[in-house]
């Protein structure tokens, strides 16, 4: 199949016009890193983190260079002293927090059969225990800061799900697993945090290139999967961070427990 070629990029419109927001796993590459500048783009202030600090600093020095109210906090969601740390920077560096995107997720590719526990554990622990983590503790900070006198905007919480969460792949039993438990986590945590005005919704990508998906990719699996998207090529990570946009900004108000495909693969 013949590709067609990526659009050009889409120029922001202030959709986030003083609003505070956490990002995870937003060290450069990928969804994470192209969501920090699509915001920013937007009119928010964000504050980037990531388990890599050297890459994250790396990436705020880019950021600060072009945008204004960009900080950086590294964080492994893994660990809950971290995590509870990088929420309370955010409101103490802004007074508020207003949307949360629960990026962090690992994968790699291991039949089910050779699967180590530890293989298994690891990759449930950061990709839906870290997003676990983390909505907990942006339910706290909008809870603990919700006035009831803001329309009903009380907090946006977006999670990165998957594809692969609603249909079978071989080799990702672990990371199909956690992403299909990061939708059924947003589906319930948007029924419980709708009382205090809070939105919670998730993306669920197929295919967004950055250099790190090479790294653990084959080309004949890259190729495989590309050929089996509806443009027959695969996605920007900016072009997910649109959707992104869009589920954190009031276009989205009356969308939650809603994990929006952003592929032709859901299933």
């Amino acid at each position: 199949m013949t590709g067609v070629e990526s659009p050009a990029y889409v120029p922001g419109h202030g959709l986030l016009k003083g609003r505070t927001a956490v990002v995870t796993a937003a060290a450069g590459a990928g969804i994470g890193g192209a969501t920090a500048r699509r915001f920013l783009e937007e009119g928010a202030r964000v504050l980037i983190s990531d388990a890599h600090a050297r890459r994250l600093k790396e990436y705020e020095a880019e950021l600060a260079a072009e945008f204004e109210g960009v900080s950086a906090l590294a964080c492994d969601v893994t660990d809950e002293v971290q995590v509870q740390a990088l929420f309370d920077a955010a409101v103490r560096q802004h007074g508020r927090l207003d949307i949360v995107v629960n990026n962090a997720g690992l994968g790699g590719t291991s039949d089910l059969v050779d699967m180590s526990d530890e293989q298994w554990s690891r990759v449930l622990d950061v990709t839906l225990n870290g997003t676990f983590r983390c909505t907990r503790a942006a339910l706290r900070a909008f809870r603990d800061g919700w006035q009831g006198d803001e329309g009903g905007r009380g907090g946006v919480i977006v999670n990165n799900a998957s594809v692969v969460g609603w249909r079978a792949q071989a080799g990702q039993a672990h990371y199909a697993a956690a992403k299909a438990g990061v939708m059924a986590l947003t589906r319930c945590a948007a029924l419980e945090a709708a009382a205090f005005g809070v939105r919670v919704n998730a993306v669920s990508p197929s295919l967004a290139m950055h250099p790190h998906l090479v790294k653990v990719t084959t080309p004949e699996l890259l190729e495989e999967l590309t050929a089996r998207e509806a443009f027959g090529r695969y996605a920007e990570p900016w072009e997910v961070a649109n959707v992104i946009v869009f589920l954190a900004s009031d276009y989205s108000s009356y969308m939650t427990g809603e994990a929006v495909s952003v592929s032709s693969q859901r299933a």
